[in-house]
């Protein structure tokens, strides 16, 4: 009996917040399992509710052949934002380091880059072992159009979400989603951008500015 196709769906969740990790999640299926996903009504995760993504998370577990998942703290961002990487090369050096722990035959990477060519060309460069033979699929919205990738988005949203709850537990404050657009968010970033420094991109433009004008509230006292 031939031996079952390997696909790999890769995707993130939090590449946007202020505060708070990124995740990267590569899911293996087997290709005759891939079917079982459809069964779950697995999609992209920002069109499903918390309590969705939750129960859907565990029947992912029960399907997924093997995975990798990667937590990217503020300070690791940080270091790759302020050097002479980026945020799209870190999720690109980051997933190829995954699939690469993998054996695949296929991968498709939902691409946060505009520069799809470019990116993967990158992509296929940090490979290494049996992922090199792989085929490679890299797109924009693949989240939407591989239902692997899917999956991915899935469980690396429950992950992320389960962190940022984890932080909120531990400074016993509710800060909100993370996202500048958040309300609570906002009064946090105001309030506790020193106390708190640890958890914020301190790289982000949206920082930088809650800095300047803290700097600016200090010379004005003059």
């Amino acid at each position: 009996m031939a031996k079952a196709k390997i696909i790999v769906g890769v995707d993130e969740a939090g590449r946007g917040p202020v505060l708070g990790p990124m995740v990267m999640a590569a899911l293996a299926f087997k290709e005759t399992d891939i079917k079982k996903l459809e069964w779950l009504g697995v999609k992209d995760s920002k069109l499903l509710s918390r309590e969705a993504r939750e129960e859907m998370f565990e029947r992912i577990r029960e399907i997924v052949h093997d995975f990798r998942i990667e937590v990217i703290e503020p300070d690791a961002i940080d270091l790759s934002v302020n050097g002479s990487s980026n945020l799209n090369w870190l999720e690109a050096d980051t997933s190829a380091r995954l699939v690469s722990e993998m054996e695949p035959n296929k991968v498709i990477v939902d691409c946060p880059s505009v520069n799809i060519p470019a990116y993967t060309n990158y992509f296929k460069s940090k490979l290494t072992g049996e992922a090199q033979g792989a085929e490679l699929v890299i797109e924009h919205k693949a989240d939407f159009n591989h239902i692997v990738v899917a999956a991915a988005s899935v469980i690396a949203k429950v992950i992320r979400d389960r962190n940022v709850d984890h932080i909120k537990n531990e400074i016993k404050i509710d800060f909100g989603s993370g996202y500048l657009t958040d309300p609570k968010t906002q009064v946090f970033l105001e309030k506790y951008h020193e106390e708190h420094a640890e958890l914020f991109r301190k790289s982000w433009k949206s920082y930088s500015r809650v800095l300047e004008k803290r700097n600016q509230k200090s010379l004005d006292e003059f």
